[in-house]
């Protein structure tokens, strides 16, 4: 189980610094927003950052923190699409491949993996706190 955590908490590094060039774009972008959603989006993506910080280092050190991080985590995720396996989004690009027909795609693949993660995590935490 340990490895399983800490595979979560190095896939939640990948989030962070996937969006931390996201907030940079925030913050330089912020008054362009005209639409209500998107400032909402926006404003709501820097509690996520501390919620996926606190969730690496719990689920990395196997601390009760890190599981609740998660759980919280888990509907702004889906809604910001701040997913575990989001840069698999990106191997298109990565191979010169700009086609409209992969994003949506690997974008199910991503929601999918997102709630086998919850699976897993919960299967996990159970397992813990029963033995």
């Amino acid at each position: 189980m340990r490895i399983l955590f800490r595979a979560f908490a190095f896939l939640d590094l990948f989030s962070l610094a996937f969006m931390t060039m996201q907030l940079v774009s925030i913050v330089n972008n912020f008054a362009k927003l005209t639409l209500l959603s998107d400032k909402v989006q926006s404003i709501l993506m820097f509690p996520m950052y501390l919620l996926v910080a606190v969730g690496a280092y719990g689920l990395f050190f196997q601390k009760k923190i890190g599981f609740i991080s998660y759980y919280i985590q888990f509907p702004f995720r889906l809604y910001l699409w701040v997913l575990s396996l989001g840069f698999i989004t990106l191997l298109p690009e990565a191979f010169s491949n700009y086609d409209d027909k992969w994003f949506p795609i690997l974008l199910k693949v991503c929601y999918v993996g997102e709630f086998i993660r919850l699976y897993l995590t919960i299967k996990a935490h159970y397992d813990t706190v029963k033995a």
